[in-house]
């Protein structure tokens, strides 16, 4: 069987199973919660090797941010699904009255969830626990530059679910064509900007709603008045997390200029006690997952530039924790999201400074940071930056809390997911108006004579 006909074959029994009504139930949402949570606790050290071979994760690292981080979120889902799936009450207008209004919560069908290799546990089921919470089936394709981590996830999907509930697509960029190819009802991809318009010109063809969570070069600002040294601790694990592979990392920093020498001071020691003179020997250090994105990554150093780091080896795929300094539009490392661990420092005068330079970067980033002890000054930063989400004197961990919506806006990215947000991402909000016949409202009916006065009084 060609791998086009097999494709073919899986959607349309997932499609068959759907119809079948069985996934809407609260039982067989929960049970298969249940069984995943169940396969991730099974396959966890596999997990842990694979994403070291792949990556060079840490095992702290891993559960952090990939198998603790899934962990926790099903525990979530579990306890609060019966709560989200309820119908909720909402405000009847008088025009309508009498009569009740209720959001009814309806699986959307047969979705596609296509993950990245920068976090490949966590962004292929972070989507598939939601998917599953709202009672659709799915289809999942995973990176190719990351084989290890895909075989496990094989393993696991395969054992725990039939695959016309949730199927598991090997392959690389023919197999995800013939996949786009298909007619879903969602598809939710993570990646680049640029396979990210790829997936939603395929969409289009189909209608289908699409969810795209993506990138962009996220500012950090630090202000003179933020609590310096734990800014610094804050900045270079969100940077150097995963070895820079990260969508929210901080791309640059914009420091308040009169602080900028002790700032690169402080975060060069930083970076020395949190990985040692030579990260390489760390085990806390990750590594680029391929050739070509070293490569890429490695060719945006100017070592004239360098405050730490600059260190490359090819053969083990191994960049140091770099910083760069008096770095300008017009160098290499801002012209495109760096999505590794060179982190460029620019500085500012005044906020205008700040907005020009976000303005000449690709729009809108995906996420923010503000350091900076000063309510008025967040809260002039965060009204006039457009961006994603973020955090005020923290990195990354807005990601976190699965009580904020995490997802993009403009070119970094469209919808939100994580918690009741992800539930209501794979959900479609069905609106329902139940009329009383107690009564029989003749308002809007004809003839209408001079009614037209009550309907201005009702609509004014």
């Amino acid at each position: 069987m060609t791998m086009e006909k097999k494709i073919i074959d899986v959607v349309s029994s997932q499609r068959d199973f759907f119809n079948t009504k069985v996934t809407h139930k609260f039982e067989t949402r929960i049970e298969c919660l249940k069984k995943l949570k169940s396969g991730l606790l099974k396959y966890e050290d596999e997990f842990n090797a694979a994403l070291k071979e792949d990556l060079g994760k840490s095992g702290f690292e891993t559960y952090l941010a990939e198998t603790g981080f899934c962990q926790h979120e099903l525990t979530e889902t579990i306890k609060k699904l019966k709560k989200w799936m309820k119908p909720k009450r909402t405000l009847t207008s008088m025009l309508v009255q009498p009569a009740t209004s209720m959001i009814h919560y309806s699986p959307l069908g047969v979705n596609l969830i296509i993950a990245p290799y920068n976090y490949p546990v966590n962004l292929t089921f972070s989507p598939l626990i939601a998917a599953i919470a709202a009672g659709n089936t799915a289809v999942i394709k995973t990176s190719e530059m990351t084989p290890a981590c895909s075989e496990v996830t094989r393993q696991l999907i395969e054992e725990t679910f039939e695959t016309e509930y949730i199927a598991y697509i090997p392959g690389e960029v023919e197999e995800t064509t013939i996949l786009l190819a298909q007619k879903f009802d969602h598809i939710f991809f993570t990646g680049s900007t640029r396979v990210g318009s790829i997936v939603m010109s395929a969409a289009a063809k189909n209608l289908t709603p699409v969810t795209l969570e993506l990138g962009g070069k996220s500012p950090c600002i630090v202000h003179d008045d933020a609590k310096l040294d734990i800014a610094i601790n804050r900045i270079v694990n969100g940077k150097f997390l995963n070895a820079g592979q990260t969508c929210i990392a901080p791309d640059y920093v914009l420091v308040q200029k009169n602080i900028k020498e002790v700032f690169l001071e402080k975060l060069k020691q930083r970076i020395i006690d949190s990985y040692g003179e030579d990260a390489s020997t760390s085990p806390d250090y990750g590594r680029i997952v391929s050739d070509g994105h070293f490569e890429r990554i490695s060719n945006m150093i100017e070592q004239n530039k360098v405050v730490v780091g600059g260190e490359t080896n090819a053969s083990k795929k191994y960049i140091a924790p770099t910083v760069m300094r008096d770095v300008t539009l017009a160098d290499k490392v801002m012209s495109e999201e760096i999505f590794g661990p060179v982190l460029p420092v620019l500085d500012y005068t005044g906020f205008e400074e700040v907005y020009s330079t976000i303005a000449q970067l690709p729009q809108h980033p995906l996420a923010c940071y503000i350091f900076s002890e000063d309510k008025s000054i967040q809260q002039e930063l965060i009204s006039n930056i457009q961006f994603g989400g973020g955090c005020i004197n923290n990195c990354v961990f807005h990601i976190a809390n699965s009580y904020l919506p995490f997802g993009g806006v403009g070119e970094s990215g469209i919808g939100s997911y994580h918690g009741i947000n992800g539930f209501e991402r794979f959900s479609h909000k069905k609106s329902v108006l139940k009329s009383a016949t107690w009564m029989d409202n003749t308002l809007l009916y004809a003839p209408y004579g001079n009614k037209v006065k009550f309907l201005r009084w009702i609509m004014k």
